[in-house]
C-alpha cells in the first residue's frame, strides 16, 4: 500500500451499544449522555408515583452531602434520604431508599411526611434517626404514634466522645500541652476507644500503665467505664435487661462530677423516650439508612459527581432500590 493511501474500511464488530440486538432496558440510563432514561424520569419523578411507598411499618432518615462546589450552582449540599426499614416475615431488614429531598432541617422531613398523606403516616410503626432535634419534632409532628428510635451507633458514639473530651482536658491539665507520642494519655487514645470485651491482655496492660502514671488519670478511667456502661445496653441478655442498665444510666450520668459524663447524662435524658424506645421494637435501629448512604457514597464516586440533582436523584433511587416494588405484606 503506497504511503497516504487509506486502507479500506472494513465492516466493524457490533459493539454492545450498536448491536441490532441489543435493547437497552428502562431502567438502565444513557451511556453517552450521563442521563436517565426519560421512560424512568416519566414514570417515577412525578409526584403522583406513590407506590413505592405502600406497605412502610419502619422508616429511616439520614442526610448526606451530595456535592462539594458553590451552593449558587448546584443549591444545598445536604441532601435528606428515607429509607424503607421494614422487616420481612423472618425479622430481617432490607433497606430501601424511598425519596431523596434537598436540604437538611426538620421542615424538610415534615413536608415530606405531610405529603405522603393519611395512610401512609398511619402505616408507620417505628421512626430511627440520629440524634438531631429537627428530625425528632418532625417525627412528633408527623408520625404521634410511632415510636421513634434513637440509633445505638450513634449513642455509643457520643459515650466515646465524651471519653476522648476527658482525655484531652486531662491532658491538658496535668502536662499543659497537646498529646504527643511518648505521652502516657495520648499512647492509649485508641484503647480508650475500643470496648473492654475486644482488649488483648496487651492492651488491658497499657491501659493500666497509662491510669497509673498520674492520679489525675483516675479521672479518664471512670470516663472510660462509664461509656462501657453504655455499651453493655446494647450488649445486654434481654431487652428487659438492656432497659434497665439505660435507665440507670439515665438516673446516674447528669450528676456524675465528670463534666463530660454529666453532659452525655443530660443529652441522653432529653431523648430517653427515643433512647428506650430500642427496647420496645425489638432493636430498630438506623443500620440500614447508614447502608444505604455508604451505597450512595459509592455510587457518586465512581460516576466521579453529578451536576444535575434530580438526575442524581434517580440515579440513586435505582441503584438502592428505591424504584422496586415493595414486598408482599406479611
Amino acid at each position: 500500500m503506497d504511503r497516504g493511501q487509506v486502507p479500506p474500511q472494513t465492516p466493524s464488530t457490533p459493539t454492545r451499544e450498536t448491536h441490532p440486538h441489543r435493547v437497552r432496558t428502562h431502567h438502565e440510563p444513557s451511556r453517552y449522555t450521563g442521563g436517565i432514561n426519560p421512560e424512568v424520569n416519566q414514570t417515577f419523578s412525578g409526584p403522583k408515583d406513590e407506590s413505592r411507598f405502600a406497605g412502610v411499618t419502619t422508616l429511616g432518615v439520614d442526610e448526606h452531602i451530595w456535592h462539594h462546589v458553590s451552593i449558587k450552582d448546584r443549591g444545598p449540599k445536604e441532601l435528606t434520604g428515607m429509607v424503607d426499614l421494614t422487616r420481612d416475615k423472618h425479622g430481617r431488614t432490607h433497606a430501601r431508599l424511598l425519596d431523596l429531598v434537598p436540604g437538611r432541617s426538620g421542615t424538610v422531613y415534615k413536608d415530606w411526611l405531610k405529603e405522603r398523606g393519611d395512610t401512609f403516616r398511619a402505616h408507620v410503626q417505628v421512626a430511627t434517626l440520629d440524634p438531631f432535634r429537627g428530625y425528632k419534632n418532625a417525627i412528633d409532628d408527623q408520625l404521634a404514634d410511632a415510636t421513634a428510635v434513637l440509633d445505638a451507633f450513634h449513642v455509643v458514639k457520643l459515650a466515646t466522645q465524651s471519653v476522648d473530651e476527658v482525655r484531652r482536658r486531662v491532658q491538658q491539665d496535668t502536662l499543659g500541652h497537646r498529646g504527643m507520642k511518648n505521652d502516657p494519655l495520648y499512647k492509649i487514645r485508641t484503647i480508650l476507644r475500643s470496648g473492654a470485651e475486644n482488649l488483648t491482655l496487651r492492651q488491658q496492660h497499657r491501659l493500666a500503665e497509662a491510669i497509673a502514671a498520674d492520679q489525675r488519670h483516675e479521672e479518664v478511667h471512670v470516663a472510660w467505664q462509664c461509656a462501657q456502661r453504655v455499651r453493655d445496653v446494647y450488649h445486654a441478655a434481654d431487652p428487659a435487661t438492656g432497659r434497665a442498665l439505660a435507665e440507670k444510666i439515665l438516673a446516674s450520668f447528669p450528676s456524675c462530677p465528670i463534666p463530660e459524663i454529666a453532659r452525655l447524662g443530660r443529652t441522653l435524658k432529653q431523648w430517653a423516650d427515643a433512647f428506650l424506645g430500642y427496647f420496645r421494637t425489638g432493636g430498630a435501629n438506623n443500620g440500614g439508612t447508614e447502608a444505604i448512604n455508604g451505597l450512595i457514597e459509592l455510587h457518586r464516586r465512581i460516576a466521579r459527581g453529578f451536576r444535575n440533582r434530580e438526575n442524581y436523584r434517580l440515579r440513586m433511587l435505582l441503584i438502592a432500590g428505591g424504584l422496586d416494588q415493595p414486598p408482599p405484606p406479611v
